[in-house]
């Protein structure tokens, strides 16, 4: 079990820094979707609000209630976001879940900032609540491009 020093570095300044500031931190007005994901564990939740253009992120909202982790993760989606497609929104989903659950690598640019959570690895129970922001917009822009196409 990870000792009071680990969890110290888990909240790092860096962390802390992020999770104070998170970008598009409010709601869109009209979105072409909206997304809601809780962590059943914790309590987190993120909704997100996303806007398309072209099969890309053209504007993004986003309302955090987590723990400092699901904040960070926000953050870094936050300021990465603007202009990703889908498949770059679940891929980075896909490899933040690696690196945290499997050892694998950082996420690719423009998410590589998710590397602030590599600490985390050792907290299983902070998994679901840092993968809130992502899972939130893949399942929003899903939304948006089956309401587009019907």
């Amino acid at each position: 079990m990870p000792g009071e020093t680990d969890l110290i570095k888990l909240y790092s300044a860096q962390i802390l820094a992020l999770a104070a500031d998170i970008p598009h931190h409010e709601r869109l007005a009209g979105p072409d979707a909206t997304a809601k994901r809780r962590s059943p564990l914790c309590g987190s939740t993120v909704t997100v609000d996303v806007k398309l253009a072209g099969g890309r992120i053209a504007d993004f909202g986003q309302d955090v209630k987590a723990c400092a982790l699901g904040q960070a993760a926000a953050a870094v989606v936050g300021a990465a976001i603007i202009g990703a497609t889908r498949a770059q929104v679940e891929t980075a989903r896909d490899q933040l879940r690696a690196m945290l659950k499997e050892g694998g690598p950082v996420p690719d640019a423009p998410f590589d900032g998710l590397k602030v959570l590599l600490p985390a690895r050792d907290y299983k129970n902070r998994h679901a609540s840092i993968l809130l922001a992502l899972d939130a917009t893949a399942e929003a822009m899903e939304k948006a491009e089956q309401a587009h196409c019907a």
